[in-house]
């Protein structure tokens, strides 16, 4: 498959559950319907982002996968012939959860998971609390419409994650995200944080030679603590191409089903030209694998 239809479900969430996956379904079912192949949801779109405080209730969100969400999102993948990435707070064991994108294959299966690896802690964040890091690699998942590498959230800052998976024969790279700002930050701030967001992934797809989806979500959702005004999540997801150009770009605050064709093919073409993989000098890279250079 050269030509992929693919389409990035961004919406609200709620504190209803039902609500949250029937809002993701409805999302696939039009896009599936306007002929998208590949369908991205956004991260744990299940539930609010209950990662803004530390509450040990919160462990009842998770589930086991295979389990009720991703049998539900298997069986719309098969019926409407479709690729779903979807984000789940996996139950892998008592005491041992992570954020886990799995992959659902057109015929219903599921051909792969990946388990979220940078964890952040961060004010708002305190994904720490919550989530394992991942013990699955940076290794794509074949699919019916081609080789993914899912990455998720704060996965995206990171050159080494994006690079592996290139590395390893990824021919898109994918990203469930939920970021967005303190509502507190001035305008100025806000923009400078989206504006990195975005090159940050776009310089990934230049510099891997690969289209880069990001799916985000939208929304004002509140601290339960109270101690915060709560995240604004920013959405603006977009699709690019192999040289970084924007192929679709959503709105900061709308839910959108945001759609745009993809050339694999032109990933070849693009590293032909500028060989980045070719020209890497990994003789002289041992020291990325220092925390530091002192």
């Amino acid at each position: 498959m050269s030509q992929l239809n693919a389409a990035l479900i961004q919406h609200t969430n709620s504190a209803n559950l039902e609500h949250n996956l029937q809002k993701s379904i409805s999302g696939i079912r039009e896009a599936a319907a306007k002929g998208a192949k590949l369908i991205v949801l956004q991260e744990l779109h299940r539930s609010l982002y209950f990662c803004q405080t530390e509450d040990v209730d919160h462990f009842d969100l998770a589930e086991p996968i295979p389990g009720p969400t991703s049998n539900a999102l298997a069986d719309e993948a098969k019926a409407l012939g479709v690729v779903i990435v979807a984000s789940l707070f996996e139950k892998r064991a008592a005491g041992v959860y992570h954020n886990t994108a799995v992959v659902l294959d057109a015929d219903g299966c599921i051909a792969g998971k990946y388990r979220k690896m940078h964890i952040p802690d961060d004010p708002g964040f305190y994904e720490k609390f919550y989530f394992t890091p991942g013990d699955l690699g940076f290794e794509p998942i074949q699919t019916q419409v081609g080789k993914l590498g899912i990455l998720v959230c704060w996965d995206q800052w990171f050159p080494e994650a994006a690079r592996l998976m290139a590395m390893a024969g990824a021919q898109v790279l994918i990203y469930p995200t939920a970021i967005g700002w303190d509502p507190r930050d001035e305008q100025a701030e806000q923009q400078r944080q989206l504006d990195a967001w975005v090159i940050s992934q776009r310089a990934h797809a230049v510099a891997n030679g690969v289209p880069v989806l990001s799916c985000n979500r939208t929304g004002h959702e509140a601290d339960p603590s109270g101690q915060s005004k709560g995240i604004l999540f920013w959405g603006n997801s977009f699709i690019t191409g192999p040289q970084g150009e924007i192929l679709a770009h959503a709105s900061e605050d709308e839910e959108e089903i945001l759609m745009a064709e993809i050339d694999l093919a032109r990933g070849e073409d693009v590293r032909r030209i500028w060989p980045y993989l070719r020209d890497r000098r990994i003789d002289h890279y041992a020291d990325l694998l220092k925390i530091y250079r002192d």
